[in-house]
């Protein structure tokens, strides 16, 4: 078997912002495996959050394709961390899979049918209140809308896409920035403003303040919730999981952590980093078992790999089997 992996940078429409910083472009890691005439791809997007780079991200591939072995090559990345790695190599082991196989992805994961269009929640970046109001105004024929906040005028920023969106849902993205205080004290005010969900509002690691919080809408950890192993840290704190397979470590992990959320009560969130639509593919197999979609990575770049059959302005999602996943 053989592994080509290079990296790839793709700019982003307006730039993106979040808590943490801005970004001008999506820079991601292909991985295409050559075996037998037949090539599976798949992709990933290192996070330094997580202590990821271009550089160690496809380090750690290149090292995990020289063992690489036979049918069951698959079910041997379990040894690897989760992260962005072990999901470049899982989504493209499953690729490879399918077209040796000649089924697709979907039946070799035994689901009943094949993926459908979904409609994803559309993202606006941190920014002025006044600007956000702009890019709501964009956006707002949107069912839902993830608001990204970084601790700052945030009820402001939130009241603006509210007044510029007033029929979307909205979930407010604080990505670990807000305090315990501004929690507590925003909380009650939200639901006025069309909030539905805050995702990962304290520091992972920082968040047992959530235990025993009265709360108007439910919290869905992010940061907080990585694979399997997260969900004893988040019981009792958190009312939905993020699904992201660049978390989970590839389709595979997150299956499994999607049934396991739903046999604990908690709600599902199928999430991703801003990516191309060869990351998006595989995530789309899961759509079904979420209660929320946010999977717009690909439509905030300012174009999308070839053969890619979004609608950008209607925010859905339409699976490509020329991406990704085909027989």
């Amino acid at each position: 078997m053989k592994a080509l992996v290079r990296a790839e940078s793709w700019p982003i429409r307006g730039g993106f912002r979040i808590a943490r910083g801005a970004r001008a472009a999506a820079d991601l890691v292909l991985l295409e495996l050559h075996d037998g005439g037949s090539v599976g791809r798949g992709e990933c997007v290192p996070y330094a959050r997580y202590g990821e780079s271009i550089e160690s991200v496809s380090a750690e591939i290149e090292a995990a394709c020289r063992n690489l072995r036979g049918s069951d090559a698959r079910a041997g990345l379990a040894a690897m961390p989760a992260g962005a790695a072990r999901n470049a190599l899982d989504c493209a082991l499953w690729d490879l899979e399918a077209k040796q196989a000649a089924i697709p992805v979907w039946q070799l994961a035994g689901l009943s049918s094949p993926p459908g269009p979904v409609h994803s929640m559309r993202t606006i970046s941190v920014d002025s209140a006044e600007k956000m109001k702009s890019a709501a105004s964009a956006l707002s024929s949107a069912r839902v809308i993830k608001v990204k906040v970084d601790g700052g005028p945030d009820m402001d920023r939130i009241a603006a896409v509210h007044e510029a969106a007033p029929d979307a849902e909205l979930v407010i993205d604080a990505n670990e920035a807000w305090s315990a205080e501004q929690l507590r004290a925003w909380l009650p005010e939200l639901p006025k403003l069309g909030v539905v969900l805050i995702e990962q509002p304290l520091a992972a690691g920082n968040d047992s303040a959530l235990e025993g919080l009265q709360r108007t809408v439910p919290i869905c950890a992010d940061e907080s919730f990585h694979d399997r192993g997260s969900f004893s840290g988040i019981a009792g704190r958190y009312d939905m999981v993020n699904i992201k397979l660049d978390k989970t470590g590839g389709l595979s992990e997150a299956m499994h952590c999607s049934r396991e959320a739903k046999h604990l009560g908690l709600q599902r969130m199928l999430g991703c980093m801003v990516s191309t639509s060869l990351a998006i593919e595989p995530a789309l197999l899961l759509a079904s078992q979420a209660q929320y979609i946010d999977l717009d990575g690909p439509l905030l770049l300012e174009r999308d790999r070839e053969g890619a059959l979004h609608d950008r302005e209607a925010g859905l999602l339409r699976p490509s089997s020329a991406i990704w996943g085909a027989a």
